[in-house]
């Protein structure tokens, strides 16, 4: 099958990693841009020999154009490469990001490009360790009858699985990774946190084994997979968590008391704690969440 001639167009952590796989097999890299000095080095070290050259430069030398910059940023850099004449008719115009779907994309099909949005599943280093890790990556793709094929062939070059995703659910899709991925680094961030409190030297050590079989089981079981205070109506033990949480780290307060309602939701309506339980543990959420409210000072307006 003939090569691509391949330019990117964000020569950040993604960018250059999906350029490498697709080096790797047998695609040309024709050129990147990217203009911070941590681009510039991810670029030589990921893809040496591939010249650094202006955004409209990269769109006017390649045939599938990857456009992997900020979310907010796609829109007006898609913008500026049409009015610069940079894009042609027939090339294919293709962006990493998750929550935008084709619709970013329409200057460029104005003019003749085939948007295509190809966004994987995962968390990127930008080093060479990502390369292994994107053959267990599953890629929310969404395309045009005619764009599907090349989709698919970029998915299985790079090692990947096609999940289709419709264009008015790219948010939703987004917001299922982002919520899952983001906010676990935020809460495991915290536990360490606690735990560092309570004496750990070495926190991570500690949450490790525990978090691993978590993750795994949720993976596989769901909600039934869940264990500790709040499944078991452990109104006390509740209280006790909320007392420390408030004394030693209060900025980890409102996370835990958000976790811990959604959780208790999800018991009552499984019928794993019993209406007049679950109404015992609110209380205790709603008294915390009361006095948290009360010892935050508040802000006077100045008198003119």
């Amino acid at each position: 099958m003939t090569s691509l001639r391949v330019g990117v167009v964000g020569a950040g952590r993604v960018g250059s990693v999906l350029a490498a796989a697709l080096r790797r097999q047998g695609h040309e890299i024709v050129s990147v841009a990217g203009e911070s000095d941590a681009s510039t080095r991810r670029a030589a070290t990921l893809l040496p020999g591939v010249p650094i050259l202006k955004p409209t430069a990269v769109a006017r030398t390649c045939d599938v154009l990857l456009l992997t910059v900020p979310d907010d940023m796609l829109g007006n850099v898609v913008t500026q490469l049409a009015a610069s004449g940079s894009l042609h008719d027939g090339q294919y115009l293709v962006h990493s990001s998750g929550s935008h779907g084709l619709a970013v994309l329409s200057a460029g099909a104005e003019v003749g490009a085939r948007p295509v949005a190809v966004h994987p599943a995962m968390t990127f280093t930008g080093t060479e360790i990502d390369l292994d890790r994107l053959g267990q990556c599953v890629f929310g793709v969404t395309a045009g009858p005619d764009e599907r094929p090349l989709a698919e062939r970029l998915v299985a070059d790079l090692g990947g699985e096609v999940m289709w995703v419709e264009e008015q659910l790219r948010g939703l899709y987004h917001a299922g990774l982002a919520h899952g991925a983001n906010h676990l680094v935020t809460l495991v961030s915290q536990a360490m946190e606690l735990l560092g409190a309570a004496g750990a030297g070495d926190p991570a050590a500690i949450l490790r084994p525990l978090l691993e079989a978590a993750l795994d089981n949720a993976l596989a079981e769901g909600d039934a997979a869940l264990t500790g205070p709040i499944v078991r109506g452990d109104v006390n033990t509740v209280r006790a968590h909320l007392a420390e949480i408030a004394a030693s780290a209060p900025d980890t307060l409102p996370s835990y008391l958000a976790l811990a309602r959604a959780t208790l939701d999800r018991v009552v309506t499984d019928g794993r704690v019993l209406p007049i339980r679950a109404a015992a543990i609110r209380r205790v959420l709603d008294a915390a969440h009361a006095a948290a409210a009360d010892a935050t000072p508040t802000r006077r307006t100045p008198q003119p």
